[in-house]
């Protein structure tokens, strides 16, 4: 079916699903500011954070950062992909992502092996190593705690990693508790997503057709229309127009338009006779 699709409307890629290239992706201005501002400090370290409801282009935020700093030269990018971990699991996925063998009865040396091969690296490339992690509300407090120590050095002078947090607006509501008051206040760089105004959804919109190879896909009301239903949520846009998009494939139909909008999604009809019914 996608494949049909895309030959159907001379498309590159699925201009609305969550797998649009990385080169392709919508920019705000305000992520690009925050993207250089993390690349300029790369060889201090310490932490930044991104945050965001649900839909406001947080993820896509963090593709872009986690693309910039693998093209840097000599920058080691990991991910975490379990943030509930437990402090000896959340050890064994770090040493996984940096190559370092953690024995699983004794923490101290995986804290000692750790800082090691993170201190080499630094001496040799002058850069830190970058660990991202997404969903970082989901994170336990004492995981938290132990990320802090374990990525300073000499009194806290000196950073042997740069961690990047991603979270919705849960996250920095934790950092202001006082259990974590010394990790929050040790974020260097914050950028905080809203919900996105009519005119940067059309502008969104605009550049994943043209991207996508195909300009005239949809009609200038449909994406008006698009914008003003989403309600600021760019999530929401994007699975509006991916169903109308499959809508119009099925039908074959040669372009995306309102009247396809209000077919699709209107209400459906409550016939006199049902409503008769429901009165005896």
């Amino acid at each position: 079916m996608k494949q049909k699709l895309l030959s159907l409307y001379g498309l590159k890629f699925h201009p609305f699903r969550p797998d649009v290239p990385i080169d392709a992706l919508y920019t705000l201005p305000d992520v690009d500011i925050f993207c250089r501002r993390v690349e300029f400090a790369i060889n201090d370290g310490g932490f930044v954070m991104i945050t965001g409801e649900p839909g406001t282009g947080k993820s896509v935020a963090v593709r872009i950062l986690a693309h910039r700093l693998s093209a840097q030269r000599d920058v080691v990018v990991g991910c975490i992909d379990h943030p509930q971990s437990r402090v000896s699991d959340f050890y064994r996925e770090l040493g996984d992502i940096f190559g370092v063998p953690l024995p699983t009865h004794n923490r101290w040396t995986g804290f000692k092996g750790l800082r090691t091969r993170w201190s080499e690296h630094i001496a040799s490339t002058l850069t830190r190593p970058v660990l991202i992690i997404d969903e970082s509300q989901e994170m336990l407090s004492t995981v938290l705690n132990e990320l802090r120590i374990l990525a300073s050095k000499e009194f806290d002078s000196r950073s042997l990693l740069c961690v990047v947090f991603a979270g919705d607006n849960r996250l920095p509501e934790r950092f202001r508790h006082p259990e974590l008051l010394p990790l929050g206040s040790r974020i260097r760089r914050r950028l905080t997503l809203d919900y996105a105004s009519r005119d940067d959804l059309c502008s969104c919109l605009d550049h994943l057709l043209k991207a996508a190879g195909n300009t005239a896909l949809m009609s200038t009301q449909l994406k008006t229309t698009l914008a003003e239903h989403a309600a600021g949520n760019y999530r929401v846009m994007m699975n509006l127009a991916d169903e109308l998009l499959v809508t119009a494939a099925e039908r074959e139909l040669d372009k995306l338009d309102e009247k396809l909008f209000f077919e699709v999604f209107a209400p459906p009809a409550t016939s006199k006779k049902k409503t008769a019914s429901r009165k005896g």
